[in-house]
């Protein structure tokens, strides 16, 4: 099979792997579709190793890249029952794999796991070629109502989002600041706002802003034409936001997101990468700030994703604003790499 392969400084290629057979525990899935995540940029703009990029240790490569597969078990290996995955049965992956055993692999949480992780598209094969090998305990169903490239989507993108909105506890209390509008940030824009928050949306392209008012943004601010701090200010009578997500990794706008919360608001960093600096005393302690730091999702929060938007029929195919086949990645990542699209995902027959 072939499968794109990430080699820094803005090039892939297509290259040629065997087609992968499922060891003990493990299944072989076939890709109907995979998506293409701000993550991916690290190691595709890197210079050196793509996983080094992110800060996620060495291992042999090259690896196909993608970290957000979806499509249908077409293999099973020795120990997995049909009863747990079904030939054809339609599945995303939560792309880490952990030791299995401790703690935090017990409930769904792989990528904490102290053992050491293969993260897939990463540091392990991914979603980017026709077939992919996991351990079965990393499929989780996808829901009947919604496609593929949703599927895709909610495995990393879209799921980050929402990680990230349960953690703040958004709700029809809040004003919320979601600061980057690309595939994570469009995603916060929409479930936000199907969980009752009023949105705001910040980012530097006019186009990511204006899919930000189609998905739900009460207002939308440019950064590079306003202050997002003063505009926000502004907006909330000069109380500052409820809540605020940062899905940009910029410094800048991550002491904005700080900056824009009001007294006792709640903040999320999401966005990969970078030193900020805070005045820790003005900034947040003299304001009761709450700081989380998002990190993706459990499995069972990826379950969770995918059932919030299908019960609420929520449109996220409106993200999915430009498909590709693999004989396209070159010029695929170089659209996604202007960062002013939706979400880009190649699609498999």
């Amino acid at each position: 099979m072939r499968g794109v392969v990430f080699l820094g400084n803005r090039k892939l290629e297509l290259r040629e792997f065997p087609d992968p057979t499922p060891g003990p525990g493990d299944v072989v899935v076939a890709m109907k579709a995979s998506g293409m995540c701000g993550s991916d940029l690290h190691p595709y703009r890197s210079v050196g190793n793509a996983a080094a990029a992110l800060g996620l240790g060495g291992g042999r490569g090259p690896f196909v890249a993608g970290h957000e597969p979806c499509g249908v078990v077409a293999e099973r290996g020795p120990g997995v029952n049909e009863a747990d995955a079904p030939t054809g049965q339609r599945v995303m992956v939560h792309h880490y794999k952990g030791c299995g055993r401790c703690k935090h692999c017990r409930v769904g949480w792989a990528q904490l796991c102290r053992q050491g992780i293969v993260v897939y598209g990463m540091t392990g094969h991914g979603g980017h070629a026709p077939f992919i090998s996991v351990p079965a305990y990393t499929l989780v169903p996808l829901p009947e109502p919604l496609g593929f490239a949703a599927g895709a989507a909610i495995s990393c993108g879209t799921g980050t989002a929402y990680g990230a909105l349960k953690r703040l506890d958004v709700s029809g209390r809040d004003t919320l600041a979601v600061f980057g509008q690309g595939p994570v940030g469009l995603s916060a824009t929409m479930l936000g706002r199907a969980m009752g928050a009023r949105v705001i949306a910040i980012d530097v392209a006019p186009e990511r802003l204006a899919l930000a008012r189609e998905f739900g943004a009460e207002a939308v601010v440019n950064a590079r034409e306003a202050d997002p701090v003063a505009a926000l200010r502004e907006l909330t009578h000069g109380e500052g936001v409820e809540t605020a997500m940062d899905c940009t990794g910029n410094p800048e706008a991550r002491v904005a997101a700080v900056r824009s919360a009001t007294t006792w608001g709640r903040v999320a960093f999401v966005g990969e990468g970078n030193t900020t600096t805070f005045d820790i005393s003005q900034d947040m302690i003299r304001r009761q700030l709450t700081i989380h730091a998002s990190w993706t999702f459990s499995s069972i929060g990826q379950a969770e994703c995918a059932r919030f938007i299908a019960d609420r029929r929520i449109p996220l195919d409106r993200l999915l604003t430009h498909r590709f086949t693999l004989d396209q990645a070159d010029e695929a990542y170089r659209l996604f790499d202007t960062q002013t699209t939706g979400k880009g995902f190649f699609e498999f027959a």
